[in-house]
């Protein structure tokens, strides 16, 4: 039971994701509603049978001051697709300072990115320019609902109205 379910506000939008078994007891409590359910998969017990939640929305408005996504190593490979953004190996990985550290680079969503240790200290004390080396993509910081649909692994077709209608707005 390792898929997921998409959990939003009682506006619709996006708060996050759980488990379906966490899910199945929010909506079983009514605390939360189905909004969409799996076609393939249902829940079983001894004497019934349940729909399989992909999309529930919370009773209660959930007050949320900052939705951001946390800046640490996984989530800037998640980004990258696990690979060099110099070479696009997909192994022995590390992540670099396009702006070296040593000459006032940030460590931040826009200076971070992951490159395989042989580029890594190819590039050393310089920047991709004077390195002669070629970046595949520029970083970026994804904002909560881009990295809830392109970065958490697999994204359920039931969930691309919600994160798709929110990205509108920003």
């Amino acid at each position: 039971m390792g898929r997921k379910v998409l959990i939003l506000n009682q506006d619709y939008s996006a708060l996050g994701i759980c488990s379906v078994p966490k899910a199945f007891l929010l909506v079983y409590l009514n605390k939360a509603e189905l909004v969409a359910q799996s076609e393939a998969f249902v829940l079983r017990t001894v004497d019934d049978e349940y729909p399989s939640p992909t999309v529930i929305r919370l009773h209660r408005y959930i007050h949320l001051p900052y939705k951001g996504v946390m800046l640490n190593r996984q989530n800037i490979f998640k980004r990258d697709s696990n690979r060099c953004q110099y070479c696009g190996k997909h192994e022995d990985l590390t992540l670099d300072h396009v702006m070296p550290k040593s000459r006032g680079g940030k460590t931040n969503w826009d200076n971070l990115i992951t490159a395989c240790k042989r580029c890594n200290s190819q590039k050393g004390d310089l920047t991709p320019e004077e390195a002669g080396m070629k970046l595949y993509q520029k970083p970026f910081k994804p904002s909560f609902l881009v990295f809830l649909r392109d970065f958490s692994g697999s994204v359920e077709e039931t969930w691309m109205p919600f994160l798709a209608k929110r990205e509108k707005l920003y």
